[in-house]
């Protein structure tokens, strides 16, 4: 039984569990992000030393902050001036950790770990983004639905946040049934195997190389994933639409729209946004039109795009990163986060896709009779420096995944690759890019000249930066193909990453 100190989470709890998302939703709706965010300001004054002392540090006056045009010129916090300069109970509501009752860790790529108590009771707020993909795209509340944790599984934010927010779906009614094998293939089989038979569809949440990897050796050990009606949920990268046409195409999805669903979380500040069917149909729309995508987003890469609540994460935008706020055990205030990307109105939103006379979710692929949740945007392209220089063009990993991800080339290769510049003997700069090869597929000379020759293609139309700048003699790149789980560039247990500089 809660104590009276926690009437209020006690209201929150009470809240989710009865109350529809609807509802939920459209109350939050009823209120200004605005007032919401200055209250959360002020809750933080008034409860948590760190960020009282924070203030005095940087000269804020906190009886001025009356207005979101003073909230906006708040000192932004970031992991070097706040998450380590403060002891960890002095970030805590009431500077303690009375209120936490668990605690997730952060990777540390930009440093040493960093811990991240939370709560349960946290944990609500966050679940009605996953209520959002498994009410809206799923329809999770009419079938019955077995929930495969496809994400490690320990302190790290991933797999024990997911299970533990699938949980309180269970608990409001939701007819679930959780299984949390991690990410280990052979007891993810045997999981589907043993029980997916029982249900009328199968969810599989995990970073998207895995569950490609997941799928393909599933199908080479004869799972009929069709036969499953499996839904993919994902988190932790941005991926091209060509890749989730293949996989959908892989699992026997025709509705990728709602068959299908990104998270966009942190390890600080929870799932910020996911996907929904309104966005992924926009994004596989300027997927086909990238010069539209480029006015949009300013770049030739395609970003994750998401739809978020501002009662939950109050999202500014500051050079091109991203800043959010929202309430945890270690509430944040004005967080850099450091991601790129930008915010867009659900207004904004229509207005952009009316220039290009895109009047109505038909127009989008969507049936008419969409019902759409008119929630704000964000896109996050990912940390800005996973980028490679080459003649003065930037080269995302983005623009290569597409080049690898068509039809005949996917039968080769997993997705991973890494994407580098070397020079020759003679100081002749190339574009090299190292690729990995699925279990038991042996190397070709036919393979990377295909390879090669669909990068440089998608390249050319994606990239405007590399097809002007670089001189045509140097736009094929070079291909190296490497063994599956290669020791050199893809070793087994290590979070993977595109690029070397």
């Amino acid at each position: 039984m809660l104590t009276s100190s926690h009437s209020g989470s006690d209201n929150i709890s009470h809240d989710f569990l009865i109350k529809s998302l609807d509802t939920i939703l459209e109350e939050h709706q009823n209120h200004t992000p605005e007032a919401h965010v200055l209250a959360l300001f002020m809750r933080c004054v008034n409860q948590v030393p760190a960020y009282r002392k924070f203030l005095e540090h940087h000269g804020v006056n906190v009886e001025q902050i009356r207005s979101l045009n003073e909230f906006a010129a708040l000192p932004l916090m970031n992991k070097p001036n706040y998450m380590q300069a403060y002891p960890l109970p002095d970030r805590c509501i009431g500077g303690n950790l009375d209120q936490a009752d668990r605690v997730a860790v952060s990777s540390g790529s930009t440093g040493k770990p960093t811990f991240w108590p939370r709560s349960a009771l946290n944990e609500l707020d966050i679940a009605l983004r996953f209520e959002q993909v498994f009410f809206d795209s799923f329809r999770a509340h009419e079938r019955r639905t077995l929930v495969v944790i496809c994400f490690a599984l320990g302190n790290w934010v991933g797999g024990l946040f997911t299970t533990s927010c699938c949980w309180h779906l269970a608990q409001k009614g939701y007819p679930l049934m959780v299984a949390t094998p991690g990410n280990n293939k052979a007891e993810i089989f045997r999981v589907v195997r043993e029980l997916a038979p029982h249900f009328e569809q199968t969810v599989l949440l995990g970073y998207p190389p895995f569950i490609k990897d997941v799928i393909d050796a599933g199908i080479a050990e004869n799972i009929q994933w069709a036969d499953y009606h499996p839904k993919l949920v994902f988190a932790g990268e941005v991926f091209s639409e060509e890749w989730r046409s293949l996989v959908s195409d892989r699992v026997g999805s025709n509705a990728p729209c709602f068959d299908s669903a990104s998270l966009y979380g942190t390890a600080d500040g929870g799932v910020l946004g996911n996907e929904t069917p309104f966005s992924i149909a926009i994004r596989r729309w300027l997927a086909e039109h990238p010069e539209a995508a480029r006015t949009l987003f300013g770049e030739s890469r395609l970003p994750t795009l998401v739809q978020y609540d501002p009662h939950s994460r109050f999202f500014e935008e500051h050079e091109g990163t991203l800043v959010i706020s929202g309430d945890n055990t270690i509430p944040l205030v004005r967080y850099h986060i450091a991601d790129k990307g930008g915010i867009i109105s659900y207004a904004e939103m229509w207005a952009f896709l009316n220039d290009y006379a895109i009047t109505s979710f038909v127009d989008l692929g969507l049936p008419k009779d969409f019902k759409v949740r008119h929630l704000p945007f964000v896109y996050v392209f990912g940390r800005a420096d996973f980028t490679v220089s080459y003649y003065g063009a930037n080269i995302f990993p983005e623009n290569v995944t597409v080049g690898l991800e068509q039809p005949e080339i996917m039968y080769w290769v997993t997705g991973k690759f890494v994407l580098e510049t070397h020079e020759t003997h003679n100081g002749d700069c190339f574009l090299h890019i190292a690729v990995e090869l699925l279990p038991g597929v042996e190397p070709a000379e036919m393979m990377t000249t295909i390879i090669a020759n669909s990068i440089r293609e998608q390249l050319l139309r994606l990239n405007s930066e590399f097809a002007n700048y670089t001189p045509p003699e140097r736009q094929l790149p070079r291909i190296t193909l490497r063994s599956f789980a290669d020791s050199d560039y893809f070793p087994a247990g290590i979070k993977h990453r595109y690029t070397r500089q």
